[in-house]
């Protein structure tokens, strides 16, 4: 999955008002931005089969450092301690949010992927395979999305007249560019890919970032 797990990062954003949107984006992809480091590392191994799903080139063959269940309990635990560390003053409601919101990760990655998951280490590994189906997974990952954003903006103001436009104009971005990555098959390399990734994930965190500068969370009225 990928534009599904910003649909809950807005839906975080808009429970957890101290944690910016930017570090939500981050935290949503976490498991994947170590995933990308940790091909490049060889570390972990992926390679390109077209084919292999209708929406996605790559046989995801190892990766239980960053996909498997328990290490995506161990990566939730480390975000919130880090959290924790970074900021003291974090509410239980905020450290919850963000823990889960990692956790989602291999929630959703479970619906789409084919059976590549491990539960633990390499083994028993699942995974229910809705990418071999494009316009389901895409309208799954849109539907989040849009729910996602629907609940952020209703949990927050434009500051100025062009943050009432920013985030749709951002999700509709984020779907063409999951319309993209769905068509644009396959990938030169598992280099590419995992620099492309790590490069969207850093570049869209970046861009909620530049979104959320012209919004401010609502307050509460009598």
């Amino acid at each position: 999955m990928f534009v599904g797990h910003y649909g809950v990062a807005f839906m975080a954003r808009a429970k957890a008002k101290e944690i910016p949107l930017w570090q939500l984006f981050i935290a949503v992809q976490l498991v994947d931005v170590f995933w990308a480091l940790f091909v490049l590392l060889g570390i972990e191994r992926a390679r390109i089969v077209p084919g292999i799903t209708k929406s996605m080139p790559l046989d995801l063959y190892y990766m239980p450092y960053t996909h498997s269940l328990i290490a995506a309990f161990v990566w939730s635990a480390l975000a919130v301690l880090a959290f924790r560390l970074i900021r003291p003053s974090g509410t239980r409601v905020a450290l919850l949010v963000l823990g889960l919101a990692v956790l989602s990760h291999w929630v959703l990655d479970l619906v789409v992927h084919r059976p590549d998951l491990p539960i633990w280490d390499d083994m028993d590994k699942v995974g229910l395979g809705l990418w071999n189906y494009r316009l389901a997974a895409f309208l799954v990952e849109g539907s989040l999305l849009v729910a996602g954003l629907v609940l952020y903006r209703r949990s927050s103001a434009a500051a100025s007249p062009v943050g009432k436009y920013r985030a749709a104009i951002f999700v509709a971005v984020l779907l063409i560019t999951q319309a993209f990555v769905v068509v644009v098959q396959p990938l030169p390399s598992t280099t590419f890919a995992a620099l492309l990734f790590l490069a969207s994930y850093l570049g869209l965190a970046a861009t909620a970032r530049w979104v959320e500068s012209t919004r401010q969370a609502k307050t509460l009225t009598a």
